[in-house]
């Protein structure tokens, strides 16, 4: 049967052994004839007229719509969707941080400084924990309730001044984020906005909210409540399971929501559930970008969690090992291929957000004052499924990933590495030990060379320029699972990165955890350009999303293109077939922000354009 290729040699290898299990990977070839008018985003659907295609022949829509317009709307919508989903997140965050802050959930706060650093930041005046975690939470989300007219009160506070300024002065401050997301759906609607440029700037309007509240602020609730980030050692991959262990999957990107089910696992007497039933305990196995955020904060869980098998398109395989026995879900990346397998499998599936529901999955909404109740019903739905399905399905896990991955970086755990300030770092890049810094973020897709093909060889030809590597998202599944992220790998590195990881002990490509820690790298930029007394453009920083696949990764790459950093793609983004949105997100916008979108299909060219803008960058401050 074919099937697109991987990176991950082990993990190929286990699905040609199942004959038996179709996943996306076999999906691919079907799917190898793309729609040419989809590819350029010059079909429009909106009106009953179409759907109306752009051609030499006919260059406008029925309505008058010009490819310009078209483009523009539809990429605008793509990331207003993206957007959307990481408000989503920060909206249940800062609701279960309230939760927390009232007493009402039996929960506490893990991180009392931090949240004391966090009210402070945002001007909140109380000096109680459990007061202070109220009104940071109501801050956020009157932030996201706010009226449209009307500036987020927390910009101010979060953004890096210089970047501020710049924003104010292009007229990108965004108002209540909720109400830019349905102003953006508004504005691409039938015969409404027609000005290109108009549309792209919303969109880096949505791309701010999304970077300070969707991710930034996401990271700094969830470390409050479910404890901080601390640099490990941790085992990844497939091996992680352990069929003697009743083993919950987890998929999506909310650990508010999860935490709650960590907290109860780990309490005394869950064991002994298990126990009964004749398995060890129970493990929470992590899978896309919540077992990334499991993993980042392993150090405070070591007991539950088993640890990250992978990223989105290795859950369907992981299934198939027979060693899952209950899948949760809470928000994306849970693909519908999930489906049959758990049938296949009997596997029995909970979902605990309804934006997540799956076909065949049982519903069961999250309320976090109610948090025992759903601990029990998820304890009670892995222990009936567990004796359901042993024995009669194969447990066969193949030995597969790492035991020496390097996790639980962040922005202050890696300032703490390094002595408490990122001086040693400057000074290595000053030096030309290390020539810069490559944020190598975003999706795992298929189609780029393959799953993780792309992110996995573009990052060892960065490394191999002694340009260090920071990842965040289902990159980091990548990476880790192909040994990148082990100390080993500093082998592969050019020989100034490579004396410093041997110094130090680290791999060359340091593991920030899920694509919300994407807001953590914003942190590492900002207070590098501070040490520096620059703004985030004139870092030696580029950015790239080599495989990006969902509407939530163009609103991250509307982020770092606000941050003023250069932006590499493999794929467009379905905007070729208009030369002026192409060309605003190619060239003028390096005028408007710093930074711009750079479009490279083949591995070796986009490294070398990536560190050509390194050693431009470098050049420009007199290194």
């Amino acid at each position: 049967m074919k099937m697109c290729d991987s990176a991950d040699v082990k993990l190929i290898d286990f699905m040609r052994s199942k004959t038996g299990v179709k996943t996306s990977f076999h999906r691919v070839p079907d799917q190898a004839i793309k729609c040419g008018f989809g590819m350029q985003g010059v079909c429009c659907r909106l009106c009953s007229n179409g759907p109306c295609r752009i051609t030499p022949q006919s260059p406008k829509g029925v309505c008058g719509a010009s490819a310009d317009t078209i483009v523009a709307r539809n990429f605008l919508r793509a990331v207003a969707a993206g957007a959307a989903c990481y408000l989503h997140i920060v909206e249940n965050a800062a609701s279960n941080l309230k939760a927390v802050g009232l007493g009402s959930t039996g929960l506490t706060i893990k991180e009392p400084e931090l949240l004391n650093e966090l009210a402070e930041l945002m001007g909140v005046e109380e000096s109680d924990p459990a007061s202070q975690a109220v009104a940071v939470a109501n801050l956020v989300l009157e932030d996201l309730y706010r009226p449209r007219g009307r500036e987020m009160t927390q910009v101010g506070n979060l953004a890096y001044k210089p970047r501020l300024k710049r924003w104010r002065e292009l007229g990108i401050i965004p108002g209540g984020a909720k109400s830019e997301v349905f102003d953006a759906i508004v504005k691409t609607s039938t015969n409404l906005s027609s000005d290109p440029v108009d549309m792209l700037l919303h969109a880096l309007k949505l791309g701010i909210a999304t970077g300070l509240y969707g991710l930034t602020l996401t990271n700094y609730l969830n470390d409050i409540m479910l404890g901080a980030p601390e640099i490990r050692i941790a085992k990844v991959g497939f091996s992680v399971v352990d069929p003697d262990y009743i083993n919950i999957m987890v998929t999506g990107h909310q650990h508010s929501l999860i935490g709650v089910l960590q907290e109860r696992l780990a309490a005394p007497g869950a064991s002994a559930i298990a126990e009964q039933a004749g398995a060890r305990g129970f493990k929470i196995v992590g899978c896309t970008c919540v077992g990334q955020d499991l993993q980042l904060r392993g150090a405070h869980c070591a007991n539950v969690f088993a640890g990250h098998a992978g990223n989105n398109f290795t859950s369907e395989a992981l299934l198939a090992t027979g060693g899952i026995d209950l899948l949760v879900s809470e928000f994306n990346c849970t693909v519908p291929g999930l489906e049959p397998l758990c049938e296949q499998f009997m596997v029995r599936q909970l979902c605990l957000d309804d934006v997540a529901k799956k076909a065949n999955a049982e519903y069961i909404g999250f309320d976090i004052q109610a948090g025992d109740a759903l601990a029990q019903k998820v304890m009670q739905a892995a222990l009936d499924s567990y004796n359901n399905r042993r024995g009669k399905v194969e447990v066969d896990v193949p030995v597969h990933g790492y035991d020496d991955a390097l996790t639980g970086v962040s922005e202050k755990s890696l300032q703490k590495f390094l002595g408490g300030t990122f001086k040693p770092l400057i000074d290595l890049i000053v030096a030309g030990t290390i020539k810069g810094v490559a944020a190598v973020v975003g999706c795992s897709n298929l189609t780029a060379k393959g799953h993780d093909v792309f992110t996995v060889e573009l990052t060892k030809e960065l490394i191999k320029r002694d340009i260090i590597v920071l990842s965040a998202g289902c990159t980091s599944g990548g990476l880790e699972n192909c040994g990148l992220m082990s100390p080993a790998a500093a082998e592969m590195a050019g020989e100034g990165l490579k004396g410093v990881c041997r110094k130090l002990g680290i791999p060359p490509v340091l593991n920030f955890g899920p694509c919300l820690a994407i807001g953590r790298l914003e942190i590492v930029a900002t207070e590098l350009a501070r040490a520096l007394k620059i703004d985030i453009p004139q870092l030696p920083l580029v950015l790239s999303a080599p495989q990006w696949l969902e509407e939530q990764a163009l609103a991250d790459g509307a982020f770092g293109l606000a941050l003023g950093l250069p932006l590499h793609l493999a794929i467009p983004p379905f905007v070729t077939g208009s030369k002026l949105v192409s060309r605003v997100l190619t060239e003028d916008m390096e005028q408007l922000t710093g930074g711009r979108v750079i479009l490279e299909g083949e591995i070796v060219p986009a490294a070398e354009k990536l560190a050509e803008i390194i050693e431009q960058k470098r050049k420009a401050l007199g290194l």
